[in-house]
């Protein structure tokens, strides 16, 4: 195996064998498989797309394919072998929609070959063999690290706008150009192009499509749950039985909150589940009672403290310890071997689970988090950040967010929140901010009503809000994004994290601080291309990037 996909990534270079993340050589090599057969089927629906058919199951299924390869998603190789001989029968079902297409408009056909014409054997051990052959570091020995490490980056572009696609399908939000685009990426990437002008404009258009897929996702949310508001939310246990609910998924907390209506179980989110108690729909739900823990790779002490079941929605689920191993259960496409999976929405057994763990003996000591400054209460209070400007009495805007890690480093994140001058304002989103969630910023002096410096603007699932807010201030002040006093200091783990940032890069958004080091894929000669481009940073010294935002 070779994977270098993560922040996280072994000794920055790539992990072999096995991954930090946790997976081992069989799930590393079948996600390999997955992601080339899914290759293989978009070959197909691109073409029967440019003719004017598509298959909606089919566009779903490529796009559960790309979230189910995302870090810390699905660990259980006989889940993933399974998916992979169904992915084998949806590439039949696109080779004949693509067939038809072609007989529809009265042309042959194409024959196509690369993953479109791939036959892996049918018992495991032939299929890890042919998969070891898919490796990324044999792909560079061909084309050279500099073409792989772009291929690598649109890949992991459109894996994250996958991600963020699959959760607003999940709502009934869809679009057909954003599957059309991942169609047209994979069925690229497929031909294993080395034009580097080419794929990095591809790598753009990756970035226009995340902000539609984000923007179709904020639809999707606030469409579904309500326009988030600012929310005290409790910050730890309540006496009595306990759910505490992790991931991304609000439609898998919805059904949770309405199956234990009325049992006396009270649900706490954790990670990036917190924005879940600004939602007008959610926490209508009188025992949806706080939350507890932080960020996500805290969870094997966390939820081993935790005295009730745990549900794990999506995305960043670690190995679990035998101290919880019994009351954790998985949802959607995330899965860990031995774990019970809920795949048809009915949670009895997490609620019998719960009502058989002892649950809080008493209320914890707590304090309160102010969540729920989504895009509209941001610009409802616009008047007022508009005329704090223009007095002075807010110099600066910081969005401090993205993705939190395990590794040193990302205590920057806390020492420039708590550094910066009195009259900057602290925004934050994705689970980035339980570096700075704890830091008592209070709020802007000479603001009436007096607006807190740091606001919280939800999931990374909520990045459209940040995007929306800028553009909006950058109209209101008649200035370009990139002239706003706004300075961007990112941290990032992940593959959504890399939509977003090619999100960041298609609007034109220069001088973004990335940290806490930079993506292994990117070589020294695209770094410099990037660095030309957009002037992205690598985070330095606290006081030395202050005063390089200062001196902006």
């Amino acid at each position: 195996m070779f994977c270098f996909q993560c922040e996280q990534t072994k000794h920055g270079t790539g992990c072999r064998d096995r991954g930090v993340c946790g997976k081992d050589e069989t799930t590393a090599v079948l996600q390999d498989l997955l992601l080339h057969v899914a290759k293989g089927i978009a070959q197909y629906t691109h073409r029967a797309g440019r003719r004017g058919a598509r298959d909606a199951a089919l566009d779903r299924a490529v796009t559960d394919l790309l979230f189910t390869t995302v870090t810390n998603v699905n660990f259980d190789p006989d889940r993933l072998d399974a998916l992979l001989t169904d992915a084998l029968a949806w590439r039949d079902t696109a080779r004949a929609l693509h067939e038809k297409a072609a007989a529809d408009a009265g042309e042959p056909a194409e024959t196509l070959t690369g993953p479109a014409a791939f036959d892996p054997p049918k018992d495991l051990t032939g299929r890890l063999a042919a998969g070891a052959l898919l490796a990324i570091d044999r792909r560079a020995a061909r084309l050279g690290a500099d073409v792989v490490g772009l291929q690598e980056l649109l890949t992991y572009g459109v894996k994250g706008a996958a991600a963020y696609a699959c959760h607003a399908s999940i709502l009934g939000h869809e679009e057909d150009a954003i599957y059309a685009f991942f169609n047209e990426a994979l069925s690229t990437l497929a031909d294993e192009p080395d034009d580097v002008d080419g794929l990095l404009a591809l790598c753009l258009r990756c970035g226009e499509i995340a902000v539609k897929t984000l923007a179709l996702l904020d639809q999707a949310n606030t469409g579904t749950f309500g326009q988030p508001q600012p929310t005290p939310v409790h910050m730890g246990g309540k006496a009595g039985k306990a759910i505490l609910v992790s991931g991304h998924d609000l439609e898998d907390l919805r059904l949770l909150l309405e199956q234990t209506a009325g049992t006396g179980i009270k649900i706490y989110t954790h990670g990036e589940m917190l924005p879940a108690h600004g939602y007008p729909e959610l926490k209508k739900h009188e025992h949806l009672a706080g939350h507890y823990g932080g960020a996500w790779m805290r969870q094997r002490r966390q939820f081993a403290e935790f005295p009730g079941a745990i549900l794990m929605t999506t995305n960043c689920i670690q190995e679990p310890t035998p101290a919880y191993g019994d009351r954790l259960f998985t949802s959607g496409l995330v899965a860990w071997p031995g774990v019970r999976h809920i795949a048809d929405g009915d949670f009895r057994p997490v609620i019998d689970a719960a009502l058989a763990a002892p649950g809080f003996a008493a209320d914890q000591p707590a304090r309160t988090h102010l969540a729920g400054f989504g895009r509209h209460a941001v610009l409802a209070a616009a008047d007022t950040v508009i005329e704090a400007v223009k007095t002075g009495a807010i110099k600066r805007f910081v969005l401090i967010g993205g993705c939190d890690g395990a590794e040193s480093g990302r205590n920057y994140y806390t020492a420039l929140a708590e550094t910066m001058p009195a009259d900057w304002v602290v925004l934050t989103l994705g689970c980035g901010k339980f570096r700075v969630v704890d830091c008592d910023l209070g709020t802007i002096g000479g603001v009436d009503g007096g607006l807190p410096r740091l606001l919280d603007m939800g999931q990374c699932n909520d990045s459209y809000s940040a995007i929306a807010v800028a553009l909006a201030l950058s109209e209101a002040f008649g200035v370009g994004v990139n002239e706003l006093a706004l300075s961007l200091v990112v941290s990032w783990y992940e593959q959504k994290a890399v939509a977003v940032l090619l999100a960041l890069l298609f609007l034109g958004v220069r001088n973004i601080r990335l940290g806490p080091k930079l993506p292994a894929f990117l070589t020294p000669t695209l770094l410099g291309v990037l660095v030309d481009r957009f002037n992205i940073l690598p985070i330095g010294t606290v006081e030395d990037d202050i005063a390089a935002m200062q001196a902006a």
